[in-house]
């Protein structure tokens, strides 16, 4: 089952794969690149400051050698002059440590970065079962951990060998050499063999690097099921997403429909569409569409409004009209308000009708709706057409 697992991984790590494998201290490393580069820094600063740093300690062993009889019967002279020649030693090399220190703490930025995690320093007891180490001894990447030692191994000392045999004539001839001229030679041939030798650890630490990028992106890999279990908990399950919207839209419908009874009008199509209007003088600037529907809801709306005797209006291009460009609690359209101005008239003129009598009001039955707003018009059918092929036109040119 491991094995049908580690063959399905065919999808990379995802974002919050890599981060939780940082955050428990898992990161790209090469042990490699990270010893060439500080040993290439060692090599480099014997090249540059070997010559002072020989002189140095060659001063340091000369006063750490001799002695007066002050320091012979005076201990505490004694201890004073040993702790000034350590100074000397120490402040030769200070320059080559601080190097070092700094090119350590930054050899991690080449690959993986730095990294501080308390989840790396947790015990963790499962490192100590033995099947587990044997597993890992016989593992594949155990396999490339022993042919990369063998190969430095060779590498190394072909390279050591050709440095050191050309370095030969000069070693030998380091016992006729002036005493002051001897060290610093030793220093100079000894940076020489130094950087050839760690220069050999280039081409180790080029093939290694990339290697541990690819192991590390490969051993995070996850599958199809990962994916989309982890989509699921970042973005939440479709189908309960798809539930809760339907509730919203329920609770919205519902909230919609309490607004009915208050609207001064319902414009209707008059079975396809509903648009329930209100209007405050001095509250709003322009009427409100408090509901709007299509089909059945359209007809819980003309239901809903019979029964608080709110007034049914039949036009249908303006019913298309508010219902295409309008949602709930937006006011209408400007160029609609001539037409909704007169329906409102008509409107206040029923209301004060049923409450003193005299003659019914006329229903409007030609109200003007610009072309463009009615979708059902040829101007509008047009305009939409157009649209969709200038859209089709677009694609086809980029396919091509």
């Amino acid at each position: 089952m491991a094995e049908e697992s580690d063959l399905e991984r065919t999808e990379p790590a995802s974002p919050k794969r890599l981060e939780q494998a940082r955050e428990e201290g898992d990161v790209p490393r090469s042990r490699e690149l990270s010893t060439c580069t500080i040993l290439l820094a060692a090599g480099a600063s014997l090249w540059g400051m070997g010559d002072g740093l020989i002189r140095q300690l060659n001063h340091a062993l000369i006063a750490g050698l001799s002695m007066d009889r002050t320091q012979a019967y005076d201990h505490a002279v004694l201890f004073a002059h040993i702790g000034a020649t350590l100074m000397d030693v120490l402040v030769a090399f200070a320059p080559v440590a601080g190097l070092l220190m700094l090119v350590a703490l930054a050899s991690p930025l080449l690959i993986g970065g730095w990294l501080f995690s308390g989840k790396a320093l947790q015990p963790n007891f499962g490192r100590l079962n033995p099947l587990s180490g044997l597993g890992n001894m016989i593992s594949a990447r155990a396999g490339v951990e022993l042919l990369k030692a063998v190969g430095k191994t060779i590498l190394v000392g072909v390279v050591a060998w050709i440095a050191i045999m050309g370095q030969k004539n000069a070693i030998f001839g380091l016992a006729v050499e002036p005493l002051h001229e001897g060290p610093a030679h030793v220093g100079h041939m000894l940076g020489v063999c130094f950087l050839s030798i760690v220069g050999a650890l280039v081409l180790i630490a080029a093939i290694d690097a990339p290697y541990q990028m690819w192991h590390y992106a490969n051993k995070l890999k996850m599958t199809h099921q990962e994916v989309v279990q982890e989509s699921k908990e970042a973005n939440g399950n479709p189908q309960i997403k798809a539930k809760i919207r339907a509730q919203q839209r329920e609770m919205a419908r519902r909230r919609m429909m309490s607004e009915v009874p208050t609207a001064d009008v319902v414009v209707t199509n008059p079975t396809h569409f509903a648009v329930a209007l209100k209007y405050s003088d001095g509250a709003m600037r322009a009427p409100k569409v408090v509901a709007k529907g299509a089909d059945e809801v359209a007809a819980k709306i003309r239901e809903l409004a019979a029964a608080n005797n709110v007034p049914l209006l039949e036009a249908p291009p303006l019913a298309r009209a508010l219902y295409k460009h309008t949602d709930l609690g937006d006011e209408i359209p400007e160029k609609l308000y001539a037409a909704v101005a007169e329906v409102l008239a008509y409107v206040f003129q029923l209301k004060t009708f049923r409450q003193r009598g005299g003659n019914r009001p006329m229903q409007p039955n030609d109200l003007q709706v610009p072309a463009e707003l009615d979708p059902n018009s040829p101007v509008a059918i047009a305009a939409a057409a157009a649209a969709k092929n200038k859209a089709a036109g677009a694609d086809n040119g980029v396919v091509a």
